[in-house]
């Protein structure tokens, strides 16, 4: 189980840190999505990116990987009206299917508790 508890913690820290790093090649996506409401688009961008790469890598240090599991859990709270925008607003992105738009939301919780199940301690095994 320690394996693949490892093995889980680096995919999702690489998924992190290339998504972060896509808040900056693909930039104009990210900015198409944050809400109207929200001021500061370009730094809230930056900031996500910054926060997705920074977590994602202090995940892959055991030492740091618990604080960065609960800060992973505090982004993609932070993020998700962002999710909740675009499926409310599908004519706003017409190369995305509704359904999918749709998907976003429950997918914001199974990423939660992946990162959920990284703050918990590894559990001895029973001999």
């Amino acid at each position: 189980m320690r394996f693949i508890k490892t093995l889980s913690r680096v995919v999702l820290g690489v998924l992190y840190i290339l998504a972060g790093v896509n808040h900056f090649v693909n930039s104009a996506f990210y900015l198409n999505i944050v809400p109207p409401y929200l001021p500061w688009h370009r730094p809230l961008v930056f900031l996500s990116g910054v926060a997705e790469v920074l977590l994602g890598a202090l995940v892959l240090v055991p030492r740091w990987s618990v604080s960065a599991a609960w800060g992973l859990i505090a982004l993609l709270v932070a993020i998700f009206p962002a999710n909740i925008h675009m499926a409310l607003h599908p004519e706003l992105y017409p190369t995305i299917s509704q359904t999918a738009l749709w998907l976003r939301l429950p997918l914001q919780g199974v990423l939660v508790l992946w990162a959920l199940w990284h703050t918990r301690p590894e559990r001895p095994r029973a001999t």
